[in-house]
């Protein structure tokens, strides 16, 4: 029952990690400003639902090696999906068939497959698997803003273990790695997008995860995700302080600050904030986050909205 009601949390952080992709942007603005704007919001849903699928694979993953496969055949345990087991093939694959379905505020079709070479184990430090997306499309409900992602990630599990044991074993770490994501959307705009993530999963009292950049690029560390906007710039998404999920506040955003950075304007996100800009802790309300973005003129623009 315990290892049951640990891998309902991990299939719940899909739901909250996604919270800035439910959002809709209702701010108005002309030129460069809705241009870093919108690639803003493209980034947070992607970014969000790359995580998503992050924490479905770790579900998959825990369940195959609770129990059997064959018991796991027709389960439903991730929102709006199921799953297909073939493991006799080499490598072992766990197909996640998307059915369309409402799940927090978006909907998710397509297949994502994870593939796992025979004999690793995912437990073991360094063990990794392939996860290939085929044509998933996340459709955010609030606004019908949708992306559709192609192509293939790498998840390593660093230290090795599994989040099952995190309460004795204290530290996981686990990497995401992508080189050619191809990223389309809703205006049919196709562009390759980078990641390269780290994810520190600890203990305190619940599970914490902190995500982090895990790419550098000259004198810029940090770097989470990089490529092409859909409106054909280059752009980078520096996490320059780890985002931080914590259980014991019912697995909300509590921290961490992200700079996207697109034809030389930035644009800074601080999330964990009270409605006066200032850190606070787990309220029982919204948290806020601080929108801060310097215009080409020099100009500097804050705003500050709730989650």
């Amino acid at each position: 029952m315990k290892q049951k009601k640990f891998l309902l949390y991990v299939l719940a952080l899909g739901l909250f990690t996604g919270f800035v992709a439910c959002k809709k942007d209702t701010t108005t603005n002309t030129g460069d400003d809705k241009e870093i704007s919108t690639h803003s919001d493209d980034q947070s849903l992607f970014s969000s639902e790359i995580d998503a699928i992050s924490n479905d694979a770790d579900a998959v993953l825990e369940f195959y090696s609770a129990i059997s496969a064959r018991e796991m055949g027709a389960d439903t345990t991730i929102c709006g999906a199921t799953i297909s087991w073939n493991i006799q093939s080499d490598p072992q694959t766990a197909t996640i068939t998307f059915n369309g379905g409402d799940c927090g505020g978006r909907k998710r079709e397509g297949n994502v497959v994870i593939s796992l070479a025979k004999g690793t184990k995912w437990k073991d430090a360094d063990a990794s698997v392939s996860i290939n997306f085929q044509n998933v499309k996340i459709t955010r409900l609030s606004d019908n803003k949708s992306v559709t992602i192609n192509g293939t990630q790498t998840y390593t599990n660093v230290n090795g273990g599994l989040l099952r044991n995190l309460s004795s074993q204290q530290t996981i770490t686990h990497t995401i790695a992508a080189e050619d994501l191809s990223v389309t959307f809703d205006n049919g705009t196709q562009r390759k997008w980078k990641v390269a993530k780290k994810r520190v999963f600890t203990y305190d009292g619940g599970i914490v995860i902190a995500t982090s950049g895990n790419h550098a690029e000259g004198n810029t560390e940090g770097i989470a995700e990089w490529g092409t906007n859909r409106f054909g710039a280059a752009f980078t998404t520096v996490i320059s302080q780890p985002l931080t999920i914590r259980q014991d506040c019912d697995f909300r955003l509590t921290g961490g600050v992200v700079t996207h950075t697109v034809s030389g304007l930035s644009a800074t996100v601080t999330f964990g904030l009270d409605k006066n800009g200032n850190p606070v802790s787990c309220p029982e309300g919204n948290y806020y986050y601080k929108l801060v973005y310097t215009g080409p003129n020099g100009n500097t623009f804050t705003l500050t909205f709730p989650y």
